[in-house]
């Protein structure tokens, strides 16, 4: 079922024994699925009443209707054979803009047979035999349909069913490094054995990195102004001392709150002492109200914009051998040394995803991050000389995950979190799923382009819950 996307509308199509019931419970929540045996035993004497039939696929078809509206996964429980509902369910979830799986099922004749002869109440033989050979006559119509998949059922009656998909598997670029990025920090423990905790743990289950936000207080995106938050490289340094192999930084330092020759001396630092682990995340800043309550001014976007264009240049001069002396719109530097060097050449990375900032990035960082895949539509284009031209670009997505170990944990986390927002816009903001879910978007992320992925996981608070991740990490190296 990893082939499947989620949330979808997914319509099973097969005869009376073949296995669709039992296949469907193994891989969605009972309100996931749409029966239309279930609702002939709600509205009628029992699930075989035939005389229920009008009624319950009248219900079934709102049933569907509302939850392909509402953009929630709906699993269509019935024959499949009808042709005029497959389409009018098809099209709702197009015009919801859900992908429409059919799924097959090429159970042998004589396993339904057999099934079907262990039921309390069996389907009629003659009427078994024409459900077979309409299921032929759907198979080729399915292909005609305009269906986004079609995933084939095995069931061989021995064994479990597996699932093949008549599709090319994307190429996965293999490598792709999965950082961790910590947003919250806890109120009421100790922050330094918290914090080294989690640094531990994200290194032992196979991050690439980590990494901090530079605010000084909490943005409203993710707490109160009130909530804990640890100066970024505070905070970093910290973390240098108790890892041996994640990379550690920001997404992202505001060039409004860092004076760029002190940055360059700080990261230079940092990058020395952890043995060449640093990696510098720089924005434009955004966050006025946290600038004011410091004391900096606030400068209009096209000021901002020169301020990262000065602090990247006088980044690279610093680093570099000699004295750095440049005059910029914004900053400048004379004569400015930086000891200890830089252990490695630490990668720059941009955040944003305006026109500007995006062309900023691409002309002079080493990497783009954006908030959310929904943006790359946006820059690849902008980006594509650079990621094509064989010069360690990096394209990169800060991703904001919901992760169980299972549907029914998925939607209980979702109705944790979501406060007043609809559970189906949240699922869908937070990607939530269980683990093989993300792995499959993280692969169709790379597919495209992506070279990393920050993931911020909804709620994190215990270190423990990043061992769910370790599945994800290995999955992606392979």
């Amino acid at each position: 079922m990893d082939e499947i996307p989620d949330p979808a509308l997914v319509v099973l199509v097969g005869a009376s024994g073949s296995g669709k019931t039992s296949w469907a419970e193994q891989g969605y929540r009972p309100e996931e699925i749409v029966s239309s045996d279930r609702l002939r035993a709600l509205v009628g004497s029992g699930e075989h009443d035939l005389d229920a039939s009008e009624v319950a696929f009248d219900i079934l078809d709102r049933i569907v209707s509302s939850r392909v509206g509402r953009r929630l996964t709906a699993v269509v429980d019935t024959l499949g054979f009808d042709a005029a509902r497959r389409q009018m369910h098809r099209t709702a979830a197009h015009k919801a803009g859900l992908p429409a799986v059919a799924v097959i099922f090429e159970t042998p004749d004589a396993v339904c047979r057999a099934r079907n002869r262990n039921r309390s109440r069996p389907v009629p033989a003659a009427v078994l035999t024409g459900q077979f050979r309409r299921l032929r006559d759907v198979r080729a119509q399915l292909e005609e349909e305009g269906w986004d998949l079609i995933v084939r059922v095995e069931d061989k009656g021995d064994q479990a069913s597996t699932v093949s998909v008549p599709a090319e598997e994307p190429s996965h670029r293999t490598g792709l490094d999965l950082y961790l990025q910590i947003s919250r920090f806890p109120d009421k423990e100790p922050l330094g054995p918290w914090l080294a905790q989690m640094a531990a743990t994200a290194q032992a289950v196979g991050f690439r990195g980590l990494a901090l936000m530079d605010h000084l207080v909490q943005i409203p995106q993710v707490g109160r102004e009130w909530d804990n938050i640890v100066e970024a490289y505070t905070g970093l340094a910290f973390m240098a001392a108790s890892t041996s192999s994640l990379q550690l930084g920001t997404l992202v330092t505001g060039v409004t709150l860092r004076n760029p020759a002190l940055l360059a001396k700080v990261l230079a630092s940092l990058d020395a002492l952890s043995g060449g682990r640093a990696f510098c995340g720089l924005g434009a800043g955004w966050f006025e109200a946290e600038q004011v309550a410091y004391g900096y001014e606030p400068l209009e976007m096209r000021r901002r914009l020169q301020s990262l264009e000065d602090t990247i240049q006088i980044l690279r001069l610093m680093w570099a051998p000699g004295k750095a002396t440049y005059t910029g719109k914004i900053h400048s530097v004379h004569e400015a040394v930086c000891y200890p060097r830089p252990v490695h050449s630490i990668p720059i990375y941009v955040g944003g995803k305006g026109k500007r900032t995006v062309s900023l990035a691409s002309r002079l960082a080493d990497g783009l991050n954006v908030l959310g895949a929904g943006r790359l539509d946006e820059v690849l284009p902008a980006v594509r000389r650079r990621l094509d031209d064989q010069s360690g670009f990096q394209l990169s997505i800060l991703d904001l995950p919901l992760m169980a170990g299972d549907r029914s944990a998925v939607a209980s986390k979702v109705e944790q979190w979501r406060g007043r927002r609809r559970a189906e816009i949240f699922a869908e903001r937070h990607h939530a799923g269980v683990p093989e879910r993300h792995v499959q978007r993280y692969r169709e992320l790379a597919s495209r382009g992506v070279g990393a992925i920050f993931v911020s996981p909804v709620g994190l608070t215990d270190p423990g819950e990043l061992e769910q991740w370790r599945v994800i990490t290995e999955a992606l190296q392979q």
